[in-house]
């Protein structure tokens, strides 16, 4: 992967951790329950469903590339289409609302991991909008394997950087949302409105 390419995929990547998503409304919620350390359970269980999830949508669509160049570019313009589709409805969502109250705050740290796990690799939407993306920043030149490692690690770390975050200042974030929430999906939507248009431009 060129190092420009990288470079927006990692501004991407940084954009949808930060966009409110189910599992970083997960650690929130059991970062507010557990504690910062034991939701690191949570989000470690999260990273891996979101590996075994880019895995699937990068090597499906390698494996339609190999077919035919004519599929990558097809894949852009629809997945483009499809992002800025995400973010107009992100952009008119109301802000998120986190309730804890009838919680059980007892849980043991595999309890944790599977919740992340699962609410990562068996949500439909995630698989849809990784195979709208990822196949703005394919490079059909280069080694799949080693783009499919460059991708992971770096969503996975932005990733981790902002669910730790989230977790751990818990208690003040869950305020806030309520405050500026609908401010906040409106500039994530226009984020993703942006990208969702101007990366199949660039690449076309």
């Amino acid at each position: 992967m060129a190092l420009d390419t990288w470079l927006l995929f990692l501004l991407t990547s940084i954009g949808i951790s930060l966009t409110p998503g189910p599992n970083g409304l997960l650690a929130l919620t059991h970062g507010a329950l557990h504690g910062g350390r034991k939701t690191l359970f949570t989000i470690a269980g999260g990273l891996i469903g979101f590996v075994l999830i880019i895995a699937l949508c990068m090597f499906g669509i390698g494996a339609l590339v190999q077919s035919s160049i004519t599929w990558l570019v097809v894949l852009k313009w629809i997945g483009g289409l499809y992002l800025a589709w995400l973010g107009i409805k992100l952009w008119r969502s109301p802000p998120v609302a986190i309730d804890i109250g009838h919680a059980t705050v007892k849980a043991g740290g595999h309890q944790l991991f599977r919740q992340g796990f699962l609410t990562a690799a068996t949500n439909p939407k995630c698989l849809l909008f990784f195979s709208a993306l990822l196949p703005q920043f394919i490079d059909p030149d280069r080694s799949l394997l080693g783009q499919f490692a460059i991708v992971a690690l770096t969503y996975t770390v932005t990733e981790f950087l902002t669910e730790v975050a989230i977790a751990s200042a818990a208690a003040r974030v869950r305020p806030w949302l309520a405050r500026a929430g609908r401010r906040f999906n409106q500039v994530c939507g226009g984020i993703f409105v942006a990208v969702g248009l101007a990366l199949p431009l660039r690449s076309a």
